[in-house]
């Protein structure tokens, strides 16, 4: 008897330490009890999906048996979406039929998921809105001292993004008032700063793409949005293809899978080829080994290689501006972009070639000697960003132990410059093979 219950302990050790190799399932916390039952009374079916925690990508969806290609992932009811039309249903609906200028679909779900958060117990929605997020990790809610370690193009964008939601709150604080009527608390206390910027950042990251009619009551942004509860806690992965639609026949959302996916893995979809920096922007966060990631190189870091002294070289920068080859120039898993190697072979044009500078745009080669000094121009820009990297890496390491408060934060940009640095190195060493190529 001894031996049999040895064997059985240890089995459940093994099971219990496989749990936590793949993800510790979270069905039995009382937040999924209630959105489960919710979801239920809304028709949504599902036997496979589990909530659960993930080492290395946090809250996620586990399979219990494994999907093959071609299988249905999730299919949710339209009457658990949340759109403009579950908005213009609620007591909302009346004011922004009336309110003009008309708002935008955007701030409908915004405003309509902070009226909802704070009715609290009294909101239909709660068990969705119990799940959510409660912080987010989108550049425009990242504090100043981490906004200035992001590389500068996407340092640029999150000062944009910050700057949209400031204005986005300013213009859309009159008709916050107006709907004075519809509470007992001041609504100035109700949809303040930060509760606008959590309903944007919920908007933002977590909605589906879902085309609605488009009606009088909103301006004419595109109103394609659509929160998708239990189905939004599925993550992305760039290694995954999918097939994403509303189904009308069915009246439900569904996504069905193209990759395989073993028995208590978790369940990734692909919100498309993004890049790190694009992911960041739009969501929140960093994928590892992003096969569509590269680094960007900003025009002032390019032009530091050439003189503004030279003639040419303002002629050469006109002419890379007017055709668009100033920006989207980076470096990549298989080293410089054709864009980028095409910008330098311009500004390395000499004084007798400059007038073929359409045949470079075309991809022609002009000269073995435009060809090596483009390469060893990229070769010193890609240096010179290793550097600026690790310098980068340096501050962050020093922050990490001067602020415990921005410790999330700044992980989040350390790993976004760590995959930055993996892929300048290895642009460095693919630069360097073909410079002895050409030497």
């Amino acid at each position: 008897m001894k031996k049999s219950r040895g064997r059985t302990g240890r089995k459940r050790r093994r099971k219990h330490l496989k749990s936590f190799v793949d993800g510790v399932n979270c069905s039995h916390k009382l937040e999924y009890i209630k959105l489960k039952k919710w979801l239920k009374e809304r028709g949504f079916e599902d036997s496979t999906l589990r909530p659960a925690e993930f080492w290395e990508t946090g809250r996620g969806l586990m399979t219990t048996k494994a999907l093959q290609t071609g299988d249905l992932i999730i299919s949710l009811p339209e009457k658990c979406l949340l759109t403009t039309g579950t908005v213009l249903s609620s007591c909302l609906g009346g004011h922004i039929v009336k309110w003009k200028p008309p708002v935008s679909p955007l701030l409908a779900l915004c405003t309509f998921l902070i009226a909802e958060k704070h009715a609290g117990e009294k909101s239909a929605w709660k068990p969705y809105l119990d799940v959510l997020p409660k912080t987010y990790t989108c550049p425009a809610c990242l504090e100043p001292d981490v906004i200035n370690l992001l590389p500068k193009p996407l340092k640029k964008k999150a000062q944009e993004q910050k700057m949209m939601i400031q204005e986005l709150f300013r213009s859309s604080k009159a008709f916050f008032s107006s709907l004075q009527p519809l509470f007992a608390e001041n609504t100035g206390a109700i949809f303040n700063y930060s509760a606008l910027e959590w309903a944007w950042c919920t908007v933002n990251t977590r909605t589906i793409y879902m085309k609605h009619p488009q009606r009088e009551c909103f301006s004419l942004e595109p109103d394609v949005y659509a929160l998708a509860p239990y189905l939004d806690l599925l993550n992305h992965s760039p290694n995954v293809q999918v097939k994403a639609a509303f189904n009308e026949q069915t009246r439900n959302y569904e996504i069905w899978t193209n990759s395989e996916c073993k028995k208590y893995q978790e369940v990734f979809i692909c919100y498309g080829p993004h890049d790190n920096q694009r992911l960041l922007l739009e969501y929140g966060f960093v994928a590892m080994d992003n096969p569509h990631s590269s680094v960007y190189v900003s025009p002032d870091t390019l032009l530091k290689y050439f003189s503004p002294l030279d003639k040419q070289t303002k002629s050469k920068v006109s002419i890379l501006k007017d055709h668009g080859y100033l920006e989207n120039l980076t470096f990549g898993w298989e080293g410089p972009s054709w864009r980028l190697l095409t910008a330098l072979k311009v500004l390395r044009l000499g004084a007798d070639e400059l007038a073929c500078w359409r045949r470079i745009l075309l991809g022609d080669i002009i000269s073995a000697r435009n060809e090596q000094q483009a390469l060893g121009t990229a070769a010193k820009i890609c240096q010179f960003l290793i550097e600026e990297t690790q310098d980068v890496l340096l501050q962050i390491s020093q922050l990490k132990r001067d602020k415990e408060n921005l410790k999330s934060q700044l992980a989040l940009v350390e790993m976004l410059r760590s995959e930055d640095l993996k892929i300048l190195q290895k642009s460095a060493e693919i630069l360097c093979n073909l410079n002895l190529g050409t030497a």
